[in-house]
C-alpha cells in the first residue's frame, strides 16, 4: 500500500509539473505584410487600408510586421496608416520612420495585441558614396500572457540587386539580436531570396518559420520568396505552421502568417 501510495503521489506531482509547463507556453500568431502604402496595384489612384485590415484580421494575429507604411503623406491622404490599422484591428502600434516622403513619413511599423513596454528604431548603416534609401528596424518589447517578455521587430531591407547593403543590414540585425537575452522575433520584406547570401547570413543566427517557403511576389503569378518570419535560434521556440496568404488584390506582396510556440 505504501509503495502504491508513493506511486500515486509521484504521478500527481508529475501531472502538476506537466500542466504547469503547458500553462507557461505561449502560442503566437504572427503576420508579415508589405502593404504598399495601402495602394492596390490594379488601382493606382486608390488607397484602401480597410482591405489591408480585413486581410490581417482574418488571421487573428498577436503580432504584425508592416512595411511600406505612410504617415501623413500627401499620396495617402495625410493619414497615419499605422495608427489607422491599429485602431481597426484593436491593437497597439509603433511606427519607425525610414525617410521623409510627400510631406510626411515613410517606414515600417509593428502592431501588437499586447501593450508595448518598450520601443526602439535602429537606422541601418550606409555605404559611403552609394545612393540608397535609408532603411530601419523597428523593435518593441511586450509581455505575453505567461508573463514572459519578448522582442518583436519589423524591417524592410535594401532592394537593389547588389547585396552589399543588405548584408550590412542583416549583420546589424544579428548584432542587435545577440544583445538580447529575451526571445527575439523578426518579420518583414528582406528583398532577398532563400539562396541569397543575405538569407544565408540570417540563417546562421535565426530560425525561419519556413524553409520550403511559398512565393510572395509579384502578387499576380508570384515566383519569388522575399518575405520572412524568423526568430533568434532557441530550443524554447517551435514552429507550428507557416503559410502564404492568398490575397492578390490589396498590395503588391502576398502576406505571410506563422504560428509559433514559446515554451
Amino acid at each position: 500500500m505504501k509503495a502504491s501510495l508513493l506511486t500515486y503521489v509521484l504521478l500527481f506531482l508529475t501531472l502538476i509539473g506537466t500542466n504547469s509547463l503547458a500553462q507557461k507556453a505561449d502560442t503566437l500568431t504572427i503576420v508579415a505584410y508589405n502593404i504598399h502604402h495601402g495602394n492596390p496595384p490594379a488601382k493606382p489612384d486608390v488607397i484602401d487600408l480597410d482591405a489591408i485590415a480585413n486581410v490581417i484580421a482574418l488571421q487573428k494575429p498577436d503580432l504584425v510586421a508592416l512595411q511600406e507604411v505612410d504617415v501623413n503623406t500627401k499620396r495617402s491622404g495625410n493619414v497615419n496608416q499605422a495608427a489607422y490599422l491599429a485602431e481597426k484591428l484593436g491593437m497597439h502600434f509603433y511606427f519607425a520612420k525610414a525617410i521623409d516622403y510627400g510631406g510626411g513619413d515613410y517606414g515600417v511599423a509593428v502592431l501588437s495585441k499586447f501593450p508595448i513596454e518598450d520601443q526602439n528604431t535602429l537606422k541601418f548603416s550606409r555605404i559611403e558614396g552609394r545612393k540608397a534609401e535609408d532603411r530601419v528596424l523597428a523593435t518593441i518589447a511586450v509581455k505575453l500572457k505567461s508573463g514572459k517578455k519578448i522582442k518583436f521587430a519589423s524591417t524592410h531591407l535594401d532592394h537593389v540587386k547588389d547585396e552589399a547593403l543588405r548584408l550590412i543590414q542583416i549583420s546589424e540585425i544579428v548584432a542587435q539580436a545577440q544583445k538580447e537575452r529575451k526571445p527575439f522575433i523578426i518579420a518583414g520584406d528582406f528583398n532577398a531570396t532563400p539562396t541569397s547570401a543575405t538569407i544565408q547570413l540570417l540563417d546562421k543566427s535565426f530560425t525561419r518559420t519556413c524553409y520550403n517557403c511559398g512565393f510572395t511576389i509579384p502578387v499576380v503569378n508570384p515566383k519569388n520568396t522575399i518575405d520572412y518570419i524568423a526568430f533568434k535560434q532557441s530550443k524554447k521556440i517551435a514552429v507550428l505552421h507557416h503559410e502564404v496568404i492568398q490575397e492578390h488584390q490589396a498590395s503588391d506582396h502576398l502576406p505571410i502568417v506563422a504560428k509559433i510556440v514559446i515554451k
